[in-house]
């Protein structure tokens, strides 16, 4: 036992590329307070309006969106929005709350945000709403101006995904979980009927009959019978971190594992990620499978003695760390642990996977403001950013 699990250990950091080959060397960075005298409620979305106002917007897991100016020196939040009486959070069961938030791409114009939260007026439910900004004041947004696009059925507290982001196209991207427990008992990963385990692709500027939103004609499973026709991509048991590199428009996310692995995957349309037949690239279950040309290997993947619950982030684009541009960020919450991973889009394998030098935090979420520079929040709601090493 001790030869098998030293043998595992050896592996650990390994992926899609032997050690040999994916530098694994540490980067000259450190990491900073971004607005030292701010500390939130557990804040799990940070993001900007692209609005040219440079604010950046925060919002926290019992049902709080704050907006700030981008300036270290701020000293306090405005409230944007507040619907903490609508929206479920328990700190034991801590996987529900409002999850995701984005900005419409053309917000400027029309002052639309979208919101992903669990409702109070249902047990277990998911709720994906519109709402806009006040016509008088544009640190606010107008509370009764919701209009719910999705309501979905939640058998488990847990496993609630929630991410948000806009692709390219103008399309809304939402992030679903498996529905919770463990093993995912209700074979979600692999159910196209249902919306779970899934990433959904819909258009929120026109309006299909009997629906908020539209379904663009070129999702993947819009002509297949028993398959929801809002579906991107399927197999995910738990994605914690959804974004678009804003220059290639490539969709990362990081699939939060179970027993052994967590993952990075690269989502392409109509792509199935495996679970619950894999967890990773390995066979999970008695009916699992470690090779099949039907599932997509994610791109990166780590054991557990490395973490256990992978927070993803974002391809940085900014300008201040030049040495960074083109690398994803991401983290362990339980562990601690933050990295830089460089794909290789030619060879189509991870060339890079640089540690940070950080104390060990409970990283819950990352973001970008509008010049493309990355924040990052923990859990005991502090704001982060990384500089350059003074060595």
């Amino acid at each position: 036992m001790r030869l098998t699990i030293s043998f595992i250990f050896a592996l650990l950091t390994i992926s899609t590329a032997s050690s040999a080959e994916v530098d694994e060397s540490a980067l000259s960075l450190k990491v900073d307070r971004a607005f030292p005298s701010l500390r939130l409620r557990r804040p799990v979305v940070i993001t900007n309006a692209g609005d040219g106002s440079n604010r950046m917007f925060f919002a926290t897991q019992q049902g709080v969106i704050h907006v700030i100016p981008n300036d270290s020196s701020v000293e306090k939040t405005a409230t944007f929005l507040d619907i903490e009486s609508q929206v479920v959070y328990n700190d034991k069961e801590n996987e529900e709350g409002m999850l995701g938030l984005a900005f419409h791409p053309a917000y400027e114009q029309n002052g639309e945000f979208f919101v992903y939260y669990t409702t109070t007026d249902a047990p277990h439910t998911s709720v994906v709403s519109r709402f806009r900004v006040s016509k008088h004041n544009p640190n606010q947004a107008d509370p009764e101006s919701e209009e719910e696009l999705l309501r979905v059925k939640q058998p488990y507290w847990n496993h609630n995904g929630g991410a948000l982001a806009f692709g390219p196209g103008g399309y809304l991207y939402i992030a679903l979980g498996d529905g919770g427990s463990g093993n995912d008992p209700h074979g979600n990963g692999q159910n196209l009927e249902t919306l779970l385990a899934s990433i959904l692709r819909i258009n929120v500027d026109r309006k299909d009959e009997g629906k908020n939103y539209s379904i663009p004609k070129d999702n993947p499973f819009v002509r297949r019978e028993r398959a929801r026709s809002e579906i991107w991509a399927y197999g995910l048991r738990n994605v914690w971190g959804m974004s678009f590199d804003r220059e290639t428009g490539q969709l990362w996310a990081a699939d939060v594992g179970q027993k052994l692995w967590e993952e990075i995957n690269l989502i392409t349309r109509g792509g199935n990620y495996g679970w619950n037949l894999r967890e990773a690239k390995h066979k999970f279950g008695n009916n699992g499978s470690e090779a099949s040309d039907e599932l997509i290997d994610p791109i990166w993947e780590y054991h557990h003695e490395i973490g256990k619950s992978i927070t993803g982030g974002s391809v940085y684009r900014g300008k201040k760390l030049p040495d960074l541009v083109g690398a994803y960020l991401y983290a362990d919450y339980v562990s601690g642990r933050v990295w830089a991973l460089r794909y290789d889009q030619a060879q189509k394998k991870v060339v890079a996977n640089h540690s940070i030098p950080a104390k060990s935090m409970p990283i819950c979420a990352f973001g970008e403001d509008e010049q493309g520079e990355i924040y990052f929040t923990d859990s005991f709601g502090f704001i982060y950013q990384l500089a350059p090493s003074a060595n």
